[in-house]
């Protein structure tokens, strides 16, 4: 791991109060609101409600973030604003000053800070609903045209260094060496082992663009009336050039549920991906590999962070049991088995 990286995910963000935050709305952005703190991986972030009804969101960036990669996700929501207005994603509120898309937030006692404000989105987070096929199938329709509007962009710092990014997952293997339970690390072992003989060498000859690359029920919300609603899609913190198909297996590692098919709530995201957004062969057949290898990922990088930060670790840790789930799950299929029936399931339903 680079020392950047270390610093992002082993040294925590310095703290903000809610007054400080208030103030800071009110003279940079010109909002005259109350804050909330929220929680978050690495920035400090804050819902903030205005006495006019407005909602916003505004998230202290960490210090050891790049101004590059802030700059990137910023512009990002700037492009899919004007290229997809219809998609629910946060818009960007600039400072006072009219030019910049950040401020830099100066104080005695702590290190200069860059601070982004966007629109808060209204509703309910999906991993407070019940997951039913319409609300999948929906979800993959959604990351397509997400994907689409996103398929012309491109950023200096796109290719930025990421530990979320799977191109690398090799590397967090050594955080696995914490766990307790030898079964446990073994079968996290053996996705990543999946990926690394079977994905890796088809990484050239993958489509590639920048992507969401955190399509977690936590980033997602749904209508407060109607479940199988795609309200919200928020959280672009983990952005890179990677492959495309890399978006979905994400997206898939959170919706294999716990009944039927292991790889049933994959299919429903994929047929819906695919209808709008036509998969190649070879990405079909990688998607296994990628969500198991995607599912070893959190459980290692968050047994890694929360051991660090145990005041945050309910947050880091919020999606580690569905991710041991998953992957016991995927285990139970052989990798042939796997891509036969994922194949045969796309095909059924788009053809």
């Amino acid at each position: 791991m680079t020392d950047a990286l270390g610093d992002l995910l082993d040294v925590a963000a310095p703290p903000a109060t809610v007054e400080e935050v208030e103030t800071l709305a009110r003279l940079r952005f010109g909002l005259d609101v109350r804050a909330t703190a929220l929680s978050g991986e690495r920035d400090r972030n804050f819902h903030l409600r205005g006495r006019d009804g407005g909602a916003f969101v505004l998230k202290v960036v960490h210090p050891a973030e790049p101004r590059d990669v802030t700059d990137l996700q910023s512009r990002l929501l700037l492009h899919v604003a004007g290229n997809a207005p219809d998609l629910p994603v946060p818009r960007l509120l600039r400072p006072l000053d009219g030019e910049s898309l950040e401020l830099v937030w100066t104080t005695a006692d702590r290190p200069a800070r860059r601070v982004r404000c966007l629109s808060y989105l209204a509703g309910r987070p999906l991993h407070q609903t019940t997951s039913s096929t319409k609300q999948r199938r929906n979800l993959g329709a959604c990351l397509a045209r997400l994907d689409l509007a996103l398929r012309d962009f491109s950023h200096p710092a796109d290719g930025h260094d990421l530990i979320w990014d799977l191109k690398t997952v090799g590397r967090v293997r050594p955080f696995l060496a914490d766990l307790p339970d030898p079964h446990k690390r073994a079968l996290a072992e053996a996705a990543i082992d999946r990926y690394t003989e079977h994905v890796v060498p088809m990484l050239p000859r993958l489509r590639h663009q920048v992507i969401h690359n955190d399509f977690n029920p936590h980033n997602l919300l749904v209508d407060g009336d109607a479940n199988d609603v795609i309200a919200g899609i928020i959280d672009f913190g983990d952005a890179v050039r990677s492959p495309l198909v890399q978006d979905l297996a994400v997206a898939a590692a959170y919706q294999l549920g716990p009944d039927g098919h292991p790889l049933q709530g994959a299919a429903d995201l994929a047929t819906a991906f695919h209808a709008v957004t036509p998969l190649l062969p070879e990405e079909i057949d990688l998607l296994p590999d990628m969500i198991g290898a995607r599912l070893a990922l959190t459980i290692s990088v968050s047994s890694w962070h929360a051991a660090r930060h145990p005041d945050n670790a309910a947050y880091l840790l919020r999606n580690q049991n569905a991710a041991w789930t998953g992957l016991r799950r995927l285990q139970t299929v052989s990798r042939h088995d796997g891509i036969v029936w994922l194949r045969s399931q796309i095909a059924e339903v788009t053809r």
